[in-house]
């Protein structure tokens, strides 16, 4: 399912006009962003939690060059569903 698709669902289920909706969904996703790129996660209760994970420093390979490399702390953004979401898939 796309941006497009999720906008046409809920201005088929509200009433409310896709340009309206547009905003909406895109404003959702811009707050989101911007709480995670400050360090902050977003908890949606019954949906769930969009969070920074931490990356411990690592030691890989580069096979093609037969070396190794030190790959740096980082933070990644994840997703972790609500149990109860999470139960409904299957």
């Amino acid at each position: 399912m796309t941006k497009a698709d999720i906008v046409n669902e809920i201005a088929k289920s509200t009433g409310v006009e896709k340009v309206q909706v547009q905003a909406i969904v895109e404003a959702f996703m811009e707050n989101v962003k911007g709480a995670m790129i400050e360090g902050k996660n977003v908890y949606l209760r019954g949906f769930g939690s969009f969070i920074i994970k931490t990356r411990k420093t690592k030691v890989a390979r580069n096979i093609s060059k037969n070396t190794t490399i030190t790959i740096p702390e980082h933070r990644i953004p994840a997703f972790k569903p609500a149990k109860s979401f999470a139960g409904e898939v299957k």
